[in-house]
């Protein structure tokens, strides 16, 4: 659980940054932001250390042959606790929540796509689960809205500074010219994948250690990933943080002529933090955010009720979120930033 804090600007900077480049040097960022070095690492560690916020390695599931479930899961009250807990140990899980009710819980699943059967066992395994009552599944077919950031966080900074950050790093002084790798995939880059899903700014050294490749061959392969789309990064970072408390479920019915409109509309609303096609009854599933109800209210009954081929709505509050993206931490002491010279990036 993170702690209670209020983000300052500089803050809110500092984590649009990240988005934008979860592997930034403080260097970098620094520059951008117009601050010493030595204030943006310190305020990372401190925000980092707590679990305020949290830099991931996500990797795009079709790109190495696996799919993503939203899951629903009706239970019986005594039995929500229990399976959230036991759900939030799997590797293959994540963005889960139980619902404002007690009797449902929602989460991804990640499966192999290799079968018709895919994922069978382990929805098989929840159905016998004792308390379970029901399980429904619906395949991500595409993510339309939020791959990039919730709106609400990626507003901090200016066009000119955005784009400084994502215009290409220069190399090190000396540094020999290292072109990015093909982006195939294999033990190897499973356990980068894993090691960055719990630190995505995890040094070179450390990656090196777990994939036994040398540094250089770290930089290529983490540069070729992300070149290709395979490997992304993203920040996790609790909105209520930002003012926007209530979290909100959305499962819309969408008439099949109307779904690219929609899916593009769903894209530019500022309380979509993401949204996706996906198979099920429901062909659009969505998390929204906003301050409070009433402006969940409006936001259903405008932006969303203006919007053509919407057939049927289910809504439902989140109680809390059990795990975001990324497996589970515990929260430590502040760590004291490593002294770092000029030009020296971290991750890089």
């Amino acid at each position: 659980m993170t702690q209670s804090v209020t983000l300052d600007a500089l803050d809110r900077r500092l984590i649009h940054a990240l988005q934008i480049d979860g592997r930034a040097s403080f260097s970098r960022i620094a520059t951008v932001l117009g601050v010493p070095e030595r204030t943006v690492t310190r305020r990372y560690h401190r925000l980092r250390s707590t679990l305020v916020v949290r830099v991931v390695g996500l990797v795009d599931s079709r790109r190495i042959g696996m799919l993503d479930w939203f899951v629903r899961i009706d239970c019986t009250p005594d039995a929500t606790d229990a399976l959230t807990a036991a759900l939030a140990q799997r590797d293959d899980t994540s963005w889960i929540a139980p619902l404002a009710g007690g009797t449902r819980l929602t989460c991804m699943i990640r499966t192999p796509a290799s079968s018709t059967d895919s994922g069978r066992p382990l929805f098989d395994h929840l159905l016998r689960t004792p308390g379970v009552r029901d399980v429904e599944a619906g395949c991500v077919l595409r993510s339309v809205a939020g791959v990039g950031g919730w709106a609400g966080r990626t507003s901090a900074l200016d066009a000119s500074e955005q784009a400084a950050l994502r215009s290409p790093a220069p190399d090190p002084p000396g540094a020999p010219e290292a072109p990015a790798e093909p982006s195939g995939w294999g033990e190897a880059e499973a356990r980068l994948a894993g090691e960055l899903a719990r630190d995505g700014r995890a040094d070179v050294v450390r990656l090196a250690a777990v994939t036994g490749w040398s540094a250089s061959t770290v930089r290529r392969r983490v540069a070729g990933l992300r070149a290709a789309g395979v490997l992304h990064f993203e920040v996790n970072v609790d909105p209520s943080h930002f003012g926007f408390p209530l979290e909100a479920l959305l499962w819309l019915e969408v008439a099949p002529a109307a779904l690219v409109e929609v899916s593009q509309a769903l894209s530019r609303h500022d309380a979509v933090a993401f949204a996706a096609v996906t198979t099920g009854r429901a062909a659009v599933f969505a998390m929204v955010q906003c301050r409070n109800t009433g402006a969940l209210y409006d936001y259903l009954a405008d932006e969303l009720a203006a919007l053509p081929g919407i057939g049927r709505m289910e809504t439902a509050l989140v109680q809390r979120r059990a795990k975001r993206a990324g497996p589970l931490l515990v929260p430590t002491m502040p760590e004291r930033p490593e002294r770092r010279g000029p030009g020296r990036e971290q991750g890089r």
